[in-house]
């Protein structure tokens, strides 16, 4: 897979959640993680980060949404339940994006849904937990964009030789 992504929480406040975001992140091939108005002690990941993803990813640091700096040419797509929102699995992933979560019990800023260029939902009866989110976007970006086949009409899996051309083009991909 080409391009690269980021992924972020704006307010969040429980170290074990950005954590578990942090070491997704980190296990997705994420090129970097950010945190907006975190809570001084949402900074004590350790817990819960047991791949130590800030010896591996740089990590951003920022005050508010003003200070937030993107690289040229990344789009900023929020994951938050709002009227704007499409569901994500209608939506094509940016191939250099920057995912924005929401803190846990609260929702991402309108000053930040105002900066996305997208905004995304995954399709749940009511609001889940903000590192199960971020593993859920993570993976659908990985479905997306990851050069998988298509999957079979049938229950299981492609036959073997589909699985072993598809080997093949990620191996020239390099």
């Amino acid at each position: 897979m080409r391009g690269y992504f980021g992924i972020g929480v704006q307010g969040i406040s429980k170290a074990g959640n950005l954590g578990a975001v942090m070491r997704t992140a980190h296990a997705f091939g994420a090129s970097f993680v950010y945190t907006i108005d975190a809570h001084h002690k949402a900074l004590g990941i350790d817990v819960t980060d047991t791949s130590k993803t800030l010896k591996h990813l740089p990590h951003y640091q920022w005050d508010s949404v003003d200070d937030m700096r993107l690289p040229q040419g990344c789009m900023l797509v929020g994951v938050e339940l709002c009227e704007r929102s499409i569901d994500m699995p209608s939506f094509r992933h940016p191939l250099n994006a920057c995912y924005v979560l929401g803190p846990e019990q609260g929702s991402l800023s309108p000053e930040m849904q105002g900066l996305c260029t997208h905004i995304v939902k995954i399709p749940t009866k009511f609001c889940i937990n903000v590192s199960l989110a971020a593993a859920l976007t993570l993976y659908d970006r990985t479905l997306c964009l990851g050069g998988y086949p298509e999957r079979p009409m049938m229950p299981g899996g492609p036959g073997l030789a589909a699985v072993e051309e598809w080997r093949k083009l990620r191996a020239r991909e390099g």
